[in-house]
């Protein structure tokens, strides 16, 4: 097996990636691996507690928070592997997930990025992500597909193509990368990994999934409760996705869906939700895309 280069950023959740660097240790005590955390600003530097394990660590430290992106990407800059497998740290691995996903990546030089399948920590039998459907670029709209499905096999055997990789677990063959370097950090949180898959697509590589590796995730299944973080970057870098990666009618389409139904549907939602403060953060989501270029080093931030 190449040598396999697994990058994870560690953001205030020591126990999680020491969860998750046990769990690689326990599935590969004596593979070619290179394992990278990344220290993504958190209150207390845990390095030596990280560097103190069965495997070999390359610990990074960033005094501040680079989001998702920038601290995968602190990490990318020193990996040395053939494949890069980037991973959140509140995941674990399952037996095989790395032969899988390097042997389908090796038979098909076309690859640039695949994911495995994707099940829930505490339900181990719900998945989160047996691929994604193709992107309406006119709503910037696609589906999850399998997700909160219990898993009886319906999406074993998936080995091809999808719409984009996830986000929590993805490997990248180094030649991709070269071809469309790191992800874009003016993303900061949310949608990077899908703003990635297209670099990759144009690059003339393919986005697949394996769904016969499989890796599980401790997000927990109500994640999609609000927060203003939440709702000012998923809003913000929808729009963001649509004017990187649209084409010039898709773009008019999009600003005029958005403005015209988004917008009055959302500040609905808000207001009936008791979350009126939420407003604000919705327009300085439009205001930061009217206001910012696409490649913008400005990462918005608005909280405190």
């Amino acid at each position: 097996m190449a040598l396999i280069s697994i990058i994870t950023v560690n953001f205030n959740q020591p126990q999680a990636t020491l969860d998750l660097l046990k769990s690689i240790y326990e599935c590969y005590p004596k593979a070619n691996l290179e394992v990278i955390v990344v220290d993504n600003g958190s209150k207390e530097d845990l390095g030596e507690e990280f560097k103190n394990t069965n495997l070999h660590v390359l610990y990074i430290r960033s005094e501040k928070n680079l989001g998702f992106a920038g601290g995968n990407n602190l990490g990318i800059k020193s990996a040395k592997g053939e494949y890069l497998f980037l991973i959140n740290n509140d995941t674990e691995f399952s037996s095989g997930l790395l032969e899988t996903l390097t042997e389908t990546m090796d038979a098909n030089r076309s690859i640039g990025i695949i994911s495995p399948k994707i099940n829930y920590f505490d339900k181990k039998e719900i998945i989160q992500y047996a691929g994604f459907t193709p992107m309406n670029y006119y709503t910037c709209r696609n589906e999850c597909i399998g997700q909160f499905e219990t898993d009886r096999g319906q999406f074993n055997n998936i080995v091809a193509e999808t719409g984009f990789v996830h986000g929590a677990a993805m490997m990248i063959r180094r030649s991709a990368l070269k071809a469309v370097g790191n992800m874009a950090e003016n993303f900061f949180l949310y949608y990077e990994e899908m703003d990635w898959c297209e670099q990759i697509k144009r690059a003339g590589f393919k986005i697949w999934v394996n769904t016969n590796a499989l890796i599980y995730h401790k997000e927990s299944m109500s994640v999609g409760k609000n927060s203003a973080l939440k709702e000012f970057f998923m809003n913000r870098n929808r729009i963001l996705f649509i004017r990187r990666n649209g084409t010039a009618m898709q773009k008019s389409f999009f600003w005029v869906y958005f403005i015209c139904f988004v917008t009055p549907r959302n500040l609905i939602k808000y207001i009936s939700e008791g979350n009126s403060s939420y407003i604000s953060i919705l327009f300085k989501a439009i205001f930061w895309n009217i206001t910012n270029k696409t490649t913008s080093k400005n990462l918005g931030y608005f909280i405190k």
